[in-house]
């Protein structure tokens, strides 16, 4: 324990984005478009996955799951920071926070499994597309995704119970726009080594490794495709892989530097940003790069809205 005063907190004061007073309207039309946007995008395709037969495949079930978690995601962090916004007194409750806390590691660790059954299934097709459907079982995918599930349970839960352990003091103010973890155990006046081990050894686990298999998958899926020396052969690698390793970068990139690589330099602005990144920018780019540019999504859209245009026009 620390010398500050501890005391009861019954709730935190959010910092929010560090955004000039007049540019506040202007962010704020800019953020309520992102979020509609992923909204949108992202029940699109689960909307387009459920009702058209030829997407009741292994891919697409994976798909239909990362836009439920890009959608959820998104939520846990985008209405209260769009309210906090509108707000001259942006507060969260203490059991609010955590709530808000367990949905985020939960949606955030969901994404980063179905990231790699997605790489592992396109691995699987492209270099073994003779035996793709009887590696990619119904029953394999149901597992997969059932594990993915359980897994964020229970890691979720975990950071969640070992926060609420913690005191804290007089400072109640977090550096951040949601509850973010790292932000709060700056506020604990309670020893955090155990909770930052368990963030270090898990996070490895929960990060570090599918970004591993998820490069690799994709390493494997560029050298298949390149030997076979055509043009035609290297541009399908780059349209296979290019678009989904930017996100992919983009999610782990920044969730890994600002977690299991944080530096004394990073100030609270950069670490701001760095989280709108992978709350805000990945949910609503992945709609785009994983199934908006397919012409599977493209041809079921097509499918769908003609067969309600046929129905409304007997």
């Amino acid at each position: 324990m620390t010398g500050r005063n501890q005391t009861i907190i019954s709730e935190f004061l959010l910092l929010g984005l560090p955004i000039e007073p007049e540019h506040q309207d202007l962010f704020y039309t800019l953020f309520l478009t992102m979020y509609v946007t992923t909204v949108l995008g992202n029940l699109l395709i689960m909307f387009l996955i459920c009702l058209d037969p030829h997407l009741h495949t292994p891919m697409y079930l994976f798909l239909s799951n990362l836009s439920f978690s890009d959608l959820c995601f998104s939520s846990v962090t985008m209405p209260k920071l769009l309210q906090d916004m509108q707000s001259h007194v942006p507060s969260i409750s203490y059991p609010g926070c955590l709530i808000q806390m367990y949905f985020f590691l939960f949606f955030a660790d969901l994404e980063s499994f179905l990231l790699v059954a997605m790489a592992y299934d396109r691995y699987v097709a492209i270099c073994f597309p003779l035996h793709y459907t009887t590696i990619m079982s119904p029953r394999l995918c149901l597992f997969l995704v059932m594990l993915s599930w359980a897994l964020t349970t229970f890691h979720a839960m975990l950071h969640t119970l070992l926060m609420a352990r913690l005191h804290f003091c007089d400072d109640s103010v977090i550096a951040h726009f949601f509850c973010d973890m790292s932000a709060l155990l700056k506020l604990s006046c309670s020893d955090t080594r155990v909770n930052e081990l368990v963030i270090f050894i898990t996070g490895g686990l929960v990060l570090v490794i599918p970004f591993l298999l998820i490069i690799t998958s994709y390493a494997r899926i560029v050298s298949s495709i390149l030997k076979v020396p055509s043009a035609r052969g290297i541009r399908k690698a780059f349209s296979t892989c290019g678009s989904h390793l930017t996100v992919v970068s983009l999610f782990y990139g920044t969730v890994i530097g600002l977690y299991l690589c944080p530096s004394a330099s990073n100030s609270t602005v950069k670490e701001t940003v760095m989280a709108m990144m992978y709350t805000v920018v990945t949910p609503m780019l992945n709609p785009f790069i994983y199934s908006l540019r397919n012409r599977d999504m493209k041809g079921a859209l097509g499918r769908v809205f003609y067969k309600k245009k046929t129905r409304f026009s007997l």
